[in-house]
């Protein structure tokens, strides 16, 4: 678990399942209604995120 929190790409794809088996987070759902209600919330969250970021082009003077 903890190298899939860290992203780690070289864990395997069954140890996401087995993970997602445990905490309870159902990864297919076969109840259409389920999976739209679940991608409009999803589509709400994601609207509010930026959809680049940028580096910052200035460079802070911070040598005091």
């Amino acid at each position: 678990m903890h190298r899939i929190e860290k992203g780690d790409p070289a864990c395997a794809i069954g140890a996401f399942f087995e993970v997602a088996a445990i905490v309870g987070v159902r990864l297919f759902n076969a109840d259409d209604a389920t999976l739209a209600t679940a991608i409009s919330a999803n589509n709400a969250i994601l609207a509010l995120l930026p959809k680049s970021v940028r580096p910052s082009s200035t460079q802070v003077n911070d040598d005091f």
